[in-house]
Protein backbone atom coordinates (compact mmCIF):
# COMPACT_ATOMS: atom_id res chain seq x y z
CA UNK A 1 0.00 0.00 0.00
CA UNK A 2 1.77 3.17 -1.01
CA UNK A 3 2.69 5.65 1.82
CA UNK A 4 0.24 8.39 2.50
CA UNK A 5 3.43 10.59 3.06
CA UNK A 6 3.69 10.12 -0.75
CA UNK A 7 0.12 11.19 -1.77
CA UNK A 8 -2.31 13.80 -2.12
CA UNK A 9 -6.25 14.35 -0.82
CA UNK A 10 -9.10 15.55 -2.12
CA UNK A 11 -11.81 17.05 -0.39
CA UNK A 12 -15.67 16.24 -1.04
CA UNK A 13 -18.25 18.72 0.65
CA UNK A 14 -21.01 15.60 -1.01
CA UNK A 15 -23.81 18.25 -0.58
CA UNK A 16 -22.27 20.58 -3.09
CA UNK A 17 -20.25 18.41 -5.34
CA UNK A 18 -22.73 16.63 -7.78
CA UNK A 19 -26.55 15.87 -7.85
CA UNK A 20 -27.59 12.92 -9.29
CA UNK A 21 -31.21 13.20 -9.34
CA UNK A 22 -32.32 17.06 -10.01
CA UNK A 23 -33.34 17.88 -6.05
CA UNK A 24 -30.40 20.28 -5.88
CA UNK A 25 -28.84 18.42 -3.23
CA UNK A 26 -25.25 16.91 -4.19
CA UNK A 27 -24.94 12.66 -4.02
CA UNK A 28 -23.27 9.43 -3.25
CA UNK A 29 -24.34 8.67 -7.32
CA UNK A 30 -23.29 12.13 -8.23
CA UNK A 31 -19.76 11.59 -6.43
CA UNK A 32 -19.53 8.26 -8.19
CA UNK A 33 -20.22 9.72 -11.33
CA UNK A 34 -16.96 11.77 -10.93
CA UNK A 35 -14.64 9.27 -9.80
CA UNK A 36 -12.63 9.02 -13.34
CA UNK A 37 -12.12 12.69 -13.26
CA UNK A 38 -10.73 12.59 -9.75
CA UNK A 39 -8.58 9.83 -10.90
CA UNK A 40 -7.64 11.52 -14.11
CA UNK A 41 -6.86 14.73 -12.11
CA UNK A 42 -4.52 12.10 -10.01
CA UNK A 43 -4.99 12.19 -6.18
CA UNK A 44 -5.17 9.62 -4.17
CA UNK A 45 -7.11 9.79 -1.23
CA UNK A 46 -10.97 11.06 -1.16
CA UNK A 47 -12.08 12.05 2.02
CA UNK A 48 -15.91 12.68 2.45
CA UNK A 49 -17.37 15.20 4.48
CA UNK A 50 -20.33 13.60 6.65
CA UNK A 51 -22.54 11.34 4.76
CA UNK A 52 -24.54 10.07 7.87
CA UNK A 53 -28.37 10.71 9.10
CA UNK A 54 -28.34 13.90 9.94
CA UNK A 55 -31.00 17.05 10.82
CA UNK A 56 -28.78 19.52 9.07
CA UNK A 57 -28.14 22.33 11.95
CA UNK A 58 -24.71 22.44 10.82
CA UNK A 59 -24.63 20.40 7.67
CA UNK A 60 -24.00 17.37 8.53
CA UNK A 61 -21.47 17.48 11.59
CA UNK A 62 -24.61 17.01 13.73
CA UNK A 63 -24.68 13.39 13.23
CA UNK A 64 -28.12 11.37 14.17
CA UNK A 65 -27.26 8.08 13.02
CA UNK A 66 -23.60 6.95 13.06
CA UNK A 67 -24.07 4.14 10.98
CA UNK A 68 -26.06 5.05 8.16
CA UNK A 69 -26.37 7.16 5.15
CA UNK A 70 -28.45 10.63 4.93
CA UNK A 71 -31.28 9.59 2.62
CA UNK A 72 -30.60 12.91 0.66
CA UNK A 73 -27.26 11.61 -0.22
CA UNK A 74 -28.63 8.11 -1.26
CA UNK A 75 -28.50 4.33 0.44
CA UNK A 76 -25.92 2.00 1.88
CA UNK A 77 -25.50 0.21 -1.36
CA UNK A 78 -24.65 3.55 -2.99
CA UNK A 79 -22.17 3.87 -0.67
CA UNK A 80 -20.95 0.53 -1.04
CA UNK A 81 -20.98 1.24 -4.87
CA UNK A 82 -18.67 4.14 -4.19
CA UNK A 83 -16.32 2.76 -2.13
CA UNK A 84 -15.33 -0.10 -4.47
CA UNK A 85 -15.36 2.03 -7.53
CA UNK A 86 -12.63 4.37 -5.83
CA UNK A 87 -10.92 1.31 -4.57
CA UNK A 88 -10.85 -0.17 -8.68
CA UNK A 89 -9.27 3.46 -10.03
CA UNK A 90 -6.70 3.31 -7.35
CA UNK A 91 -7.74 5.35 -4.61
CA UNK A 92 -8.32 5.16 -1.06
CA UNK A 93 -11.98 7.24 0.61
CA UNK A 94 -11.91 8.14 4.10
CA UNK A 95 -14.77 9.42 6.05
CA UNK A 96 -15.41 12.41 8.59
CA UNK A 97 -15.06 10.95 12.42
CA UNK A 98 -17.63 13.49 14.27
CA UNK A 99 -17.05 12.54 17.75
CA UNK A 100 -17.21 15.72 20.09
CA UNK A 101 -20.48 16.01 19.77
CA UNK A 102 -23.44 14.20 18.02
CA UNK A 103 -27.27 15.82 16.56
CA UNK A 104 -29.46 16.43 19.54
CA UNK A 105 -31.67 13.83 17.95
CA UNK A 106 -29.42 10.59 18.13
CA UNK A 107 -30.74 7.92 19.62
CA UNK A 108 -28.21 8.58 22.67
CA UNK A 109 -29.06 12.07 23.42
CA UNK A 110 -32.66 11.70 23.21
CA UNK A 111 -32.62 8.88 25.64
CA UNK A 112 -29.46 10.68 27.62
CA UNK A 113 -32.58 13.67 28.47
CA UNK A 114 -35.18 11.54 29.52
CA UNK A 115 -33.90 11.39 33.07
CA UNK A 116 -30.80 11.44 35.57
CA UNK A 117 -30.95 8.07 35.60
CA UNK A 118 -31.36 6.81 32.13
CA UNK A 119 -28.60 4.71 31.28
CA UNK A 120 -27.34 7.15 28.61
CA UNK A 121 -27.39 10.29 30.83
CA UNK A 122 -23.50 9.99 31.21
CA UNK A 123 -23.22 9.52 27.51
CA UNK A 124 -23.34 13.78 27.22
CA UNK A 125 -21.87 16.34 29.66
CA UNK A 126 -24.88 17.29 32.15
CA UNK A 127 -24.37 19.87 35.34
CA UNK A 128 -26.51 21.59 37.60
CA UNK A 129 -27.15 25.25 37.26
CA UNK A 130 -24.87 27.32 39.05
CA UNK A 131 -26.24 28.68 42.51
CA UNK A 132 -27.84 31.87 41.48
CA UNK A 133 -26.01 35.47 42.46
CA UNK A 134 -26.71 36.86 45.83
CA UNK A 135 -29.82 39.72 45.08
CA UNK A 136 -28.88 43.15 46.28
CA UNK A 137 -30.20 44.02 49.83
CA UNK A 138 -32.47 46.92 50.48
CA UNK A 139 -33.94 48.50 53.60
CA UNK A 140 -33.91 46.05 56.59
CA UNK A 141 -32.14 43.48 54.47
CA UNK A 142 -35.46 42.54 52.21
CA UNK A 143 -34.23 42.29 48.15
CA UNK A 144 -35.98 45.56 46.41
CA UNK A 145 -39.03 45.54 45.09
CA UNK A 146 -39.37 43.47 42.01
CA UNK A 147 -36.72 41.45 42.64
CA UNK A 148 -38.28 38.35 44.76
CA UNK A 149 -36.78 34.83 44.82
CA UNK A 150 -38.07 32.17 42.43
CA UNK A 151 -39.93 29.41 44.06
CA UNK A 152 -37.34 27.17 42.26
CA UNK A 153 -34.70 29.23 43.80
CA UNK A 154 -33.15 29.22 40.46
CA UNK A 155 -33.85 32.81 39.49
CA UNK A 156 -36.70 34.23 37.78
CA UNK A 157 -36.62 31.23 34.39
CA UNK A 158 -35.88 28.77 37.58
CA UNK A 159 -32.95 28.25 35.29
CA UNK A 160 -30.52 29.59 37.47
CA UNK A 161 -26.95 30.02 35.85
CA UNK A 162 -24.77 28.14 33.36
CA UNK A 163 -22.01 26.00 35.21
CA UNK A 164 -19.55 28.44 33.74
CA UNK A 165 -19.26 31.33 31.34
CA UNK A 166 -17.95 29.07 28.24
CA UNK A 167 -18.79 30.18 24.55
CA UNK A 168 -20.20 28.66 22.17
CA UNK A 169 -17.76 28.68 18.84
CA UNK A 170 -21.82 29.35 16.67
CA UNK A 171 -22.56 32.42 19.24
CA UNK A 172 -23.69 32.53 22.70
CA UNK A 173 -23.67 30.52 25.80
CA UNK A 174 -21.61 27.12 25.79
CA UNK A 175 -24.20 25.69 27.36
CA UNK A 176 -28.53 24.53 27.06
CA UNK A 177 -30.63 24.73 29.73
CA UNK A 178 -33.42 21.70 29.52
CA UNK A 179 -36.57 21.92 31.15
CA UNK A 180 -37.39 17.84 31.66
CA UNK A 181 -34.63 17.48 34.07
CA UNK A 182 -33.70 21.25 34.95
CA UNK A 183 -29.75 20.88 34.28
CA UNK A 184 -28.03 22.03 31.43
CA UNK A 185 -25.96 20.47 28.62
CA UNK A 186 -22.96 21.30 27.06
CA UNK A 187 -22.33 22.43 23.24
CA UNK A 188 -19.06 23.83 22.12
CA UNK A 189 -20.82 24.40 18.81
CA UNK A 190 -24.33 24.84 17.93
CA UNK A 191 -27.43 23.84 20.61
CA UNK A 192 -28.06 20.90 18.41
CA UNK A 193 -24.77 19.69 18.70
CA UNK A 194 -24.39 18.55 22.32
CA UNK A 195 -20.72 17.06 23.58
CA UNK A 196 -20.33 14.05 23.97
CA UNK A 197 -19.14 12.97 27.42
CA UNK A 198 -15.46 11.22 26.45
CA UNK A 199 -14.99 10.02 30.25
CA UNK A 200 -17.81 7.73 30.01
CA UNK A 201 -15.66 4.46 28.43
CA UNK A 202 -18.66 2.67 27.51
CA UNK A 203 -19.53 6.02 25.24
CA UNK A 204 -16.25 5.43 23.82
CA UNK A 205 -16.88 1.65 23.25
CA UNK A 206 -19.46 2.64 21.29
CA UNK A 207 -17.75 4.84 18.86
CA UNK A 208 -15.08 2.00 18.58
CA UNK A 209 -17.35 -0.32 17.73
CA UNK A 210 -19.00 1.92 14.99
CA UNK A 211 -15.47 2.75 13.72
CA UNK A 212 -14.79 -0.76 13.42
CA UNK A 213 -18.23 -1.22 11.29
CA UNK A 214 -16.46 1.46 8.46
CA UNK A 215 -13.17 -0.02 8.85
CA UNK A 216 -14.63 -3.03 8.12
CA UNK A 217 -16.70 -2.53 5.01
CA UNK A 218 -12.99 -1.24 3.58
CA UNK A 219 -13.11 2.10 4.22
CA UNK A 220 -9.37 3.61 4.57
CA UNK A 221 -9.41 5.95 7.42
CA UNK A 222 -10.94 8.96 9.19
CA UNK A 223 -10.28 12.84 8.92
CA UNK A 224 -10.93 13.16 12.82
CA UNK A 225 -13.01 16.64 13.51
CA UNK A 226 -12.16 19.20 16.57
CA UNK A 227 -10.40 15.99 18.12
CA UNK A 228 -8.07 18.09 20.29
CA UNK A 229 -11.21 18.82 21.98
CA UNK A 230 -12.42 15.16 23.56
CA UNK A 231 -11.43 15.40 26.44
CA UNK A 232 -13.08 18.43 29.05
CA UNK A 233 -11.31 19.51 31.95
CA UNK A 234 -13.77 17.93 34.34
CA UNK A 235 -13.08 20.96 36.89
CA UNK A 236 -15.48 23.12 34.32
CA UNK A 237 -13.58 26.03 35.29
CA UNK A 238 -14.16 29.46 33.99
CA UNK A 239 -12.27 31.28 30.70
CA UNK A 240 -8.67 32.51 32.17
CA UNK A 241 -8.50 35.98 32.53
CA UNK A 242 -7.75 37.70 28.85
CA UNK A 243 -8.81 34.45 27.27
CA UNK A 244 -12.65 34.37 27.55
CA UNK A 245 -14.02 32.66 24.69
CA UNK A 246 -10.68 31.56 23.10
CA UNK A 247 -11.49 27.95 21.64
CA UNK A 248 -7.69 27.21 22.55
CA UNK A 249 -9.17 26.69 26.20
CA UNK A 250 -11.07 23.38 24.65
CA UNK A 251 -7.96 21.74 23.23
CA UNK A 252 -5.63 19.37 24.28
CA UNK A 253 -7.55 18.55 27.95
CA UNK A 254 -5.97 16.26 30.62
CA UNK A 255 -6.77 12.64 29.11
CA UNK A 256 -7.20 13.64 25.44
CA UNK A 257 -3.58 11.52 24.91
CA UNK A 258 -4.79 8.87 26.88
CA UNK A 259 -8.19 8.85 25.00
CA UNK A 260 -6.45 8.70 21.18
CA UNK A 261 -4.05 5.94 22.38
CA UNK A 262 -6.56 3.45 23.49
CA UNK A 263 -8.65 4.31 20.11
CA UNK A 264 -5.50 3.46 18.53
CA UNK A 265 -4.99 0.14 20.56
CA UNK A 266 -8.78 -0.94 20.30
CA UNK A 267 -9.67 0.03 16.71
CA UNK A 268 -6.83 1.82 14.53
CA UNK A 269 -3.86 -0.92 15.20
CA UNK A 270 -6.17 -3.55 14.34
CA UNK A 271 -6.33 -2.33 10.22
CA UNK A 272 -2.66 -2.28 8.59
CA UNK A 273 -2.37 1.10 6.56
CA UNK A 274 -5.07 3.04 8.40
CA UNK A 275 -5.09 6.73 7.19
CA UNK A 276 -6.00 9.53 10.06
CA UNK A 277 -6.06 12.71 9.79
CA UNK A 278 -6.49 14.74 12.73
CA UNK A 279 -8.34 18.94 12.72
CA UNK A 280 -5.84 20.14 15.15
CA UNK A 281 -7.65 22.85 16.17
CA UNK A 282 -6.14 25.03 19.01
CA UNK A 283 -3.28 22.56 18.41
CA UNK A 284 0.48 24.36 18.78
CA UNK A 285 3.09 23.66 16.38
CA UNK A 286 5.14 22.43 19.80
CA UNK A 287 2.37 20.51 21.17
CA UNK A 288 1.99 18.41 17.63
CA UNK A 289 3.97 16.05 17.99
CA UNK A 290 1.69 15.06 21.03
CA UNK A 291 -0.51 13.77 18.69
CA UNK A 292 1.40 12.80 15.54
CA UNK A 293 5.27 11.53 16.79
CA UNK A 294 5.87 8.45 15.28
CA UNK A 295 6.09 6.53 18.09
CA UNK A 296 3.29 8.05 20.08
CA UNK A 297 0.23 5.52 18.78
CA UNK A 298 -2.36 8.09 17.99
CA UNK A 299 -2.67 9.74 15.12
CA UNK A 300 -0.94 9.62 11.71
CA UNK A 301 -1.00 13.48 10.44
CA UNK A 302 -2.65 16.49 11.81
CA UNK A 303 -3.67 20.22 10.42
CA UNK A 304 -3.13 23.53 12.36
CA UNK A 305 -5.37 26.80 12.09
CA UNK A 306 -2.55 28.65 12.83
CA UNK A 307 -3.00 30.16 8.47
CA UNK A 308 -6.90 29.55 8.99
CA UNK A 309 -9.38 32.49 8.26
CA UNK A 310 -10.45 34.11 11.96
CA UNK A 311 -14.18 33.64 12.26
CA UNK A 312 -14.72 34.43 16.25
CA UNK A 313 -17.93 36.43 16.74
CA UNK A 314 -16.08 39.77 16.87
CA UNK A 315 -14.39 39.14 13.57
CA UNK A 316 -18.18 39.19 11.40
CA UNK A 317 -18.13 43.18 12.66
CA UNK A 318 -14.09 43.92 11.97
CA UNK A 319 -12.41 41.11 10.59
CA UNK A 320 -8.97 40.49 10.79
CA UNK A 321 -6.17 41.59 8.28
CA UNK A 322 -4.92 39.06 6.28
CA UNK A 323 -1.52 37.33 6.75
CA UNK A 324 1.48 38.93 5.01
CA UNK A 325 3.73 36.30 3.15
CA UNK A 326 6.61 36.94 5.76
CA UNK A 327 3.69 35.89 8.92
CA UNK A 328 3.02 32.57 6.21
CA UNK A 329 6.44 31.72 5.35
CA UNK A 330 7.21 31.48 9.85
CA UNK A 331 3.69 29.47 10.02
CA UNK A 332 5.10 26.99 7.65
CA UNK A 333 8.27 26.78 8.61
CA UNK A 334 7.79 26.66 12.35
CA UNK A 335 5.24 24.14 12.25
CA UNK A 336 8.02 22.37 9.67
CA UNK A 337 10.45 21.93 12.10
CA UNK A 338 8.56 21.44 15.33
CA UNK A 339 7.21 18.65 13.36
CA UNK A 340 10.97 17.20 12.12
CA UNK A 341 12.94 18.29 15.68
CA UNK A 342 10.68 18.60 18.62
CA UNK A 343 10.09 16.13 21.70
CA UNK A 344 8.12 12.64 19.89
CA UNK A 345 9.84 13.57 16.37
CA UNK A 346 9.17 12.72 13.43
CA UNK A 347 5.84 13.76 12.82
CA UNK A 348 3.70 14.63 10.05
CA UNK A 349 1.21 17.28 9.13
CA UNK A 350 -1.58 18.25 6.33
CA UNK A 351 -1.24 20.71 4.20
CA UNK A 352 -4.12 22.70 3.19
CA UNK A 353 -4.97 25.93 1.68
CA UNK A 354 -8.66 26.01 1.41
CA UNK A 355 -11.33 23.38 3.05
CA UNK A 356 -15.15 23.59 3.98
CA UNK A 357 -14.40 25.89 6.93
CA UNK A 358 -12.64 28.44 5.14
CA UNK A 359 -13.43 30.80 2.11
CA UNK A 360 -11.86 30.27 -1.14
CA UNK A 361 -8.03 30.21 -1.02
CA UNK A 362 -7.95 32.44 -4.62
CA UNK A 363 -10.01 34.84 -2.68
CA UNK A 364 -7.71 35.65 0.44
CA UNK A 365 -4.35 35.64 -1.60
CA UNK A 366 -4.83 35.62 -5.61
CA UNK A 367 -6.42 38.34 -7.92
CA UNK A 368 -9.78 36.17 -8.13
CA UNK A 369 -11.55 38.73 -10.87
CA UNK A 370 -8.54 40.73 -12.36
CA UNK A 371 -5.91 39.78 -15.35
CA UNK A 372 -4.28 37.32 -12.81
CA UNK A 373 -6.72 34.67 -12.02
CA UNK A 374 -5.11 32.20 -13.91
CA UNK A 375 -1.66 33.18 -12.51
CA UNK A 376 -2.17 33.26 -9.20
CA UNK A 377 -4.61 30.04 -8.72
CA UNK A 378 -1.68 28.43 -10.30
CA UNK A 379 1.25 29.84 -8.01
CA UNK A 380 -1.23 28.66 -5.00
CA UNK A 381 -1.47 25.27 -6.32
CA UNK A 382 2.54 25.22 -6.86
CA UNK A 383 3.21 26.00 -3.02
CA UNK A 384 0.27 23.80 -2.18
CA UNK A 385 1.39 20.61 -3.90
CA UNK A 386 5.86 21.28 -3.05
CA UNK A 387 5.45 21.79 0.71
CA UNK A 388 6.96 18.94 2.99
CA UNK A 389 3.36 17.50 4.05
CA UNK A 390 0.77 15.58 2.67
CA UNK A 391 -1.71 18.37 0.68
CA UNK A 392 -5.11 18.42 0.55
CA UNK A 393 -6.50 19.89 -2.22
CA UNK A 394 -10.60 21.29 -1.62
CA UNK A 395 -13.29 20.72 -4.43
CA UNK A 396 -13.31 23.25 -7.31
CA UNK A 397 -9.72 25.27 -6.25
CA UNK A 398 -8.12 23.16 -9.11
CA UNK A 399 -10.51 25.07 -11.34
CA UNK A 400 -10.06 28.59 -9.46
CA UNK A 401 -13.11 28.94 -8.14
CA UNK A 402 -13.58 31.94 -6.38
CA UNK A 403 -15.65 33.53 -3.34
CA UNK A 404 -19.53 33.83 -4.29
CA UNK A 405 -21.22 37.45 -3.51
CA UNK A 406 -24.24 37.25 -0.94
CA UNK A 407 -26.14 40.12 -1.29
CA UNK A 408 -28.29 39.48 2.13
CA UNK A 409 -28.33 37.15 5.19
CA UNK A 410 -31.45 35.29 3.52
CA UNK A 411 -28.81 33.85 0.82
CA UNK A 412 -26.50 32.39 3.86
CA UNK A 413 -26.73 29.05 4.68
CA UNK A 414 -24.56 28.73 7.79
CA UNK A 415 -25.43 28.24 10.98
CA UNK A 416 -22.39 30.62 12.45
CA UNK A 417 -22.88 33.37 10.23
CA UNK A 418 -27.04 33.32 10.70
CA UNK A 419 -25.83 32.86 14.42
CA UNK A 420 -23.42 35.87 14.76
CA UNK A 421 -26.19 38.18 12.66
CA UNK A 422 -28.93 37.38 16.04
CA UNK A 423 -26.34 38.11 18.51
CA UNK A 424 -24.92 41.08 16.81
CA UNK A 425 -27.52 42.84 14.37
CA UNK A 426 -30.58 41.92 15.45
CA UNK A 427 -30.58 43.03 18.97
CA UNK A 428 -29.27 46.87 17.05
CA UNK A 429 -31.99 46.73 13.99
CA UNK A 430 -28.80 48.92 12.59
CA UNK A 431 -29.10 48.84 9.12
CA UNK A 432 -25.14 50.21 8.89
CA UNK A 433 -23.95 47.61 11.03
CA UNK A 434 -25.84 45.11 8.73
CA UNK A 435 -24.19 46.01 6.13
CA UNK A 436 -20.46 46.49 7.68
CA UNK A 437 -21.51 42.06 8.54
CA UNK A 438 -22.74 41.49 5.10
CA UNK A 439 -19.21 42.91 4.18
CA UNK A 440 -17.52 41.14 6.46
CA UNK A 441 -18.80 37.89 5.78
CA UNK A 442 -18.46 38.19 1.93
CA UNK A 443 -14.92 38.44 3.04
CA UNK A 444 -14.58 35.40 5.90
CA UNK A 445 -17.62 32.94 5.58
CA UNK A 446 -17.27 29.46 5.00
CA UNK A 447 -20.48 29.66 2.86
CA UNK A 448 -18.02 30.42 -0.15
CA UNK A 449 -16.62 26.85 -0.15
CA UNK A 450 -19.14 25.21 -0.26
CA UNK A 451 -21.32 26.40 -3.33
CA UNK A 452 -22.56 23.86 -5.78
CA UNK A 453 -19.27 22.32 -8.11
CA UNK A 454 -19.46 24.66 -11.43
CA UNK A 455 -19.15 21.67 -13.52
CA UNK A 456 -20.19 23.39 -17.05
CA UNK A 457 -21.91 26.24 -18.34
CA UNK A 458 -24.92 24.64 -18.21
CA UNK A 459 -27.85 26.26 -15.73
CA UNK A 460 -26.44 25.89 -12.57
CA UNK A 461 -23.30 25.10 -13.56
CA UNK A 462 -24.28 21.59 -14.60
CA UNK A 463 -24.56 20.41 -10.95
CA UNK A 464 -27.99 19.54 -11.36
CA UNK A 465 -30.55 19.02 -13.55
CA UNK A 466 -33.46 20.20 -11.25
CA UNK A 467 -34.56 24.26 -11.28
CA UNK A 468 -33.03 25.06 -7.99
CA UNK A 469 -29.73 24.60 -5.82
CA UNK A 470 -29.85 24.29 -2.00
CA UNK A 471 -27.20 27.34 -2.00
CA UNK A 472 -26.64 30.13 -4.64
CA UNK A 473 -24.62 29.10 -7.24
CA UNK A 474 -21.07 31.74 -8.06
CA UNK A 475 -23.02 33.31 -11.15
CA UNK A 476 -18.75 33.12 -12.44
CA UNK A 477 -19.85 29.92 -13.42
CA UNK A 478 -20.02 30.16 -17.05
CA UNK A 479 -16.41 31.39 -17.37
CA UNK A 480 -14.81 29.25 -14.42
CA UNK A 481 -16.03 25.52 -14.86
CA UNK A 482 -14.12 22.03 -15.32
CA UNK A 483 -15.58 21.42 -19.20
CA UNK A 484 -14.31 24.93 -20.33
CA UNK A 485 -11.43 24.04 -18.40
CA UNK A 486 -10.73 20.54 -19.86
CA UNK A 487 -10.99 22.22 -23.19
CA UNK A 488 -8.04 24.79 -22.91
CA UNK A 489 -4.39 23.80 -22.33
CA UNK A 490 -3.57 26.41 -20.44
CA UNK A 491 -6.41 26.47 -17.97
CA UNK A 492 -6.17 26.18 -13.78
CA UNK A 493 -7.12 22.93 -13.77
CA UNK A 494 -4.71 21.55 -16.69
CA UNK A 495 -2.01 22.91 -14.18
CA UNK A 496 -2.93 20.86 -11.58
CA UNK A 497 -2.54 17.75 -13.38
CA UNK A 498 0.53 18.59 -14.20
CA UNK A 499 1.60 20.10 -11.00
CA UNK A 500 0.25 16.44 -9.93
CA UNK A 501 2.39 14.46 -11.62
CA UNK A 502 5.76 15.98 -11.36
CA UNK A 503 4.81 15.94 -7.93
CA UNK A 504 4.06 12.23 -7.92
CA UNK A 505 7.63 11.87 -10.12
CA UNK A 506 9.97 13.62 -7.59
CA UNK A 507 10.99 12.01 -4.41
CA UNK A 508 11.64 15.16 -3.11
CA UNK A 509 8.87 16.76 -3.18
CA UNK A 510 7.15 13.82 -1.18
CA UNK A 511 9.59 13.47 1.47
CA UNK A 512 12.76 15.64 1.09
CA UNK A 513 13.34 18.74 3.62
CA UNK A 514 12.03 22.08 3.88
CA UNK A 515 14.04 25.67 3.80
CA UNK A 516 12.97 29.07 2.99
CA UNK A 517 15.95 30.96 1.67
CA UNK A 518 14.34 34.24 2.10
CA UNK A 519 12.00 34.23 4.79
CA UNK A 520 11.86 37.76 5.55
CA UNK A 521 11.20 38.59 1.42
CA UNK A 522 7.72 40.38 1.67
CA UNK A 523 6.82 39.27 -1.70
CA UNK A 524 8.89 36.20 -2.79
CA UNK A 525 8.72 32.97 -1.46
CA UNK A 526 11.57 30.62 -2.33
CA UNK A 527 12.27 27.22 -0.96
CA UNK A 528 14.12 23.90 -1.16
CA UNK A 529 13.47 20.85 -0.97
CA UNK A 530 16.31 18.64 -0.66
CA UNK A 531 16.48 14.19 -0.65
CA UNK A 532 19.63 12.86 -1.44
CA UNK A 533 21.41 14.29 -4.85
CA UNK A 534 17.66 15.49 -5.88
CA UNK A 535 17.40 19.56 -5.66
CA UNK A 536 14.52 21.59 -5.60
CA UNK A 537 13.72 24.78 -5.60
CA UNK A 538 10.62 26.56 -5.87
CA UNK A 539 10.06 29.86 -6.10
CA UNK A 540 6.29 32.46 -6.21
CA UNK A 541 6.19 35.64 -6.68
CA UNK A 542 2.89 36.69 -4.55
CA UNK A 543 1.93 39.60 -5.33
CA UNK A 544 0.51 41.29 -9.12
CA UNK A 545 3.93 43.42 -9.35
CA UNK A 546 6.83 42.29 -11.40
CA UNK A 547 10.14 41.62 -9.04
CA UNK A 548 13.49 41.58 -9.54
CA UNK A 549 15.01 37.67 -8.98
CA UNK A 550 16.07 38.30 -5.47
CA UNK A 551 18.81 35.46 -5.87
CA UNK A 552 20.77 33.77 -9.01
CA UNK A 553 18.94 30.49 -9.76
CA UNK A 554 20.33 27.17 -11.79
CA UNK A 555 18.82 24.07 -12.70
CA UNK A 556 16.03 23.05 -15.26
CA UNK A 557 12.57 24.33 -14.91
CA UNK A 558 10.22 20.99 -14.50
CA UNK A 559 7.55 23.49 -14.23
CA UNK A 560 6.41 26.67 -14.49
CA UNK A 561 2.85 28.81 -14.92
CA UNK A 562 4.30 31.31 -17.81
CA UNK A 563 4.88 29.80 -20.91
CA UNK A 564 8.53 31.68 -21.09
CA UNK A 565 11.04 32.25 -18.13
CA UNK A 566 12.64 35.37 -18.25
CA UNK A 567 15.14 37.51 -15.73
CA UNK A 568 12.33 38.30 -13.65
CA UNK A 569 9.40 36.92 -11.85
CA UNK A 570 6.13 38.61 -13.17
CA UNK A 571 3.19 38.65 -11.41
CA UNK A 572 1.90 35.65 -9.72
CA UNK A 573 4.85 33.88 -11.11
CA UNK A 574 6.08 30.45 -10.08
CA UNK A 575 8.56 27.81 -11.36
CA UNK A 576 9.49 24.38 -9.98
CA UNK A 577 13.92 23.98 -11.04
CA UNK A 578 15.32 20.53 -10.72
CA UNK A 579 19.52 20.19 -9.58
CA UNK A 580 21.23 17.17 -9.76
CA UNK A 581 24.38 16.77 -7.65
Amino acid sequence: MPDFKQQVIYQIYPRSFADSNGDGIGDLPGIISKLDYMADLGVDILWLSPIFPSPNADNGYDISDYEGIMPEFGTMADFDTLLAGVHQRGMRLILDLVVNHSSDEHRWFRESRKSKDNPYRDYYIWRAPSPPAPLPKGEGGKPPDGLLPSPMGRGAGGEGTPPNNWQSIFSGPAWKFDEITGDYYLHLFAEKQPDLNWENPKLRQEIYTMMRFWLDKGVDGFRMDVIPFLSKDQRFPDYPEGRFGDVGVHANGPRIHEFLQEMHREVLSRYPDVITVGEGIGVSAGQANRYVGQHRHELEMIYHFDHAMPRDEQHFIDPAPEFTLPELKTIFATWDRALETGPDAPGWQNIYFGNHDNPRVLSRFGDPDGPYAYESATMLATLLLTHRGTPSIYQGDEIGMTNCRFDSIDEFDDIQVKNAWKALITPTNDPDLGRKFLKAVNRIARDHARTPMQWSDAPNAGFTSGPATWLKVNPNYPDINVAKQQAEERSVLNYYRQLLHVRRQTPALQAGTYRDQLPNHPTVWLYERLLGEERLIVVANVSQHETDMPIDLTGTVVLANYASVTGTLRPFEARILLERA
